[in-house]
């Protein structure tokens, strides 16, 4: 084992093969490729696919034989580098009149299909280990442009929305239409990232499968995107609209917030990949939208909450008016809970103990979710935190910042 992670950078190159036939074989400055036989073509055209698996198979073992991520990522970029510079001169070569003769022009696009389907695998596989924000490069950019352009007609015809989903379909559509567009002007290179993302996203529509789906308010389309944190302020919009408009149509305003905190439920349990992002430097999709339902419920408690009570009101409405001078907190009860043993630790908030600190304090606040928070079981849940409920109250923190830096 030891012997093969020393020979990782190439003692034996692995592409030996495939590097003698892009720039020697197929190359007119050095081959009198007009000679290249039917035959010779054919067998050409087999052994690519050959050496494609056969190169997918021997990078995979490099990779699982390291331990170290540094190795690795060594490995990935050497072999992601090599792959673009070889496409690049295949793509040269097709430039001679020889290859576009019916003969080497399968051969020609056989090549350039090799090499982009072992850079999309190197991509998807390793996407971790790759210099994602880096710029792609000209020839390798119109190659995958072409590519997802073949496909996205494919998906298109297959792909038949839902009344309600044609809106945000064509959304769809229209982004992927822009990005294999080469005419179209940018506010920025697009970089590998982008090229992963739009062509996980095609994957993704045309693998949708109606037995895939989670929720029983959103449709499959609607978990997809959100799966792929498809944060396009369209998207948003619509998706926050047509909600509105369902839970509107709720006449009594318990029956709203009811049916907002199921959605926001439901939006919780479905996964969205962490590192996956349509526009790379905005807040991600279901941070955007839990906000927005805890914002909204937030409204919709204060309003129920602001009924005026007669005098001589029954027990169960006079507690309902106690309740009022509770403040609500969009924050949950176990996110509640962190931030208040953080301030204790720091002594932000000085008692004699803990549990003192929530009994002071819990007794005054609710959440959408819960009216009556308990001091015992808010201190108890502090001793095995989720991740999760960490992560919200640092991005909850995060904002304060920034806003007090604001005032």
């Amino acid at each position: 084992m030891k012997k093969e992670n020393t020979h990782i950078e190439g003692q034996s190159y692995p592409m030996e093969w495939l590097d003698l036939i892009i720039t020697v074989t197929l190359n007119p400055d050095s081959t009198s490729v007009d000679t290249i036989t039917d035959a010779q073509a054919t067998c050409i055209c087999t052994q690519l696919d050959s050496e494609a698996s056969r190169l997918k198979s021997l990078l995979k073992n490099k990779v699982f034989s390291l331990t170290k991520p540094g190795k690795i990522r060594l490995l990935i970029r050497h072999y992601h580098h090599t792959l673009i510079v070889l496409l690049d001169h295949a793509i040269a070569n097709g430039q001679h009149p020889a290859f576009k003769t019916t003969l080497l022009q399968p051969v020609q696009e056989k090549a350039i299909d090799t090499l982009d389907n072992l850079l999309s695998f190197i991509e998807t596989r390793f996407a971790a280990y790759l210099g994602l924000e880096e710029r792609v490069p000209a020839t390798y950019l119109s190659v995958v442009q072409s590519e997802l352009s073949e496909q996205l007609d494919k998906v298109r015809q297959k792909l038949q929305p839902s009344l309600g989903e044609k809106y945000v379909l064509d959304m769809v559509w229209k982004v992927l239409e822009t990005f294999t567009d080469p005419e179209v002007e940018r506010p920025a290179p697009i970089t590998f990232a982008d090229v992963l993302y739009h062509r996980e996203l095609l994957r993704s529509l045309e693998q949708l499968e109606e037995g895939d789906r989670i929720s029983t308010r959103y449709t499959l389309l609607e978990e997809t995107l959100i799966g792929m944190n498809f944060n396009h302020r369209g998207f948003i919009s619509s998706f926050t609209q047509k909600t509105a408009d369902r839970v509107n149509m709720q006449q009594d305003l318990k029956e709203r917030i009811t049916l907002l905190a199921l959605y926001q439920k439901e939006l919780k349990q479905l996964i969205a990949e962490p590192d996956r992002c349509y526009q790379t430097g905005h807040p991600g999709l279901q941070t955007t939208l839990d906000n927005w339902f805890s914002q909204e419920l937030f409204f919709l408690e204060k309003k129920l909450h602001l009924n005026i009570v007669p005098i001589g009101a029954d027990n169960e409405t006079a507690d309902e008016r106690k309740n009022t001078y509770k403040l609500l907190c969009t924050l949950s009860e176990d996110q509640l809970g962190i931030l208040l043993k953080a301030a204790d630790d720091l002594k932000v908030i000085i008692s004699r103990s803990l549990s003192n600190v929530f009994n002071q304090i819990v007794p005054y606040l609710s959440t959408p979710y819960k009216e009556e928070l308990s001091p015992n079981s808010m201190r108890s849940h502090t001793y095995a935190m989720e991740e999760r409920d960490k992560q919200v109250v640092i991005e909850t923190l995060e904002k304060m910042i920034e806003k007090i830096k604001e005032y």
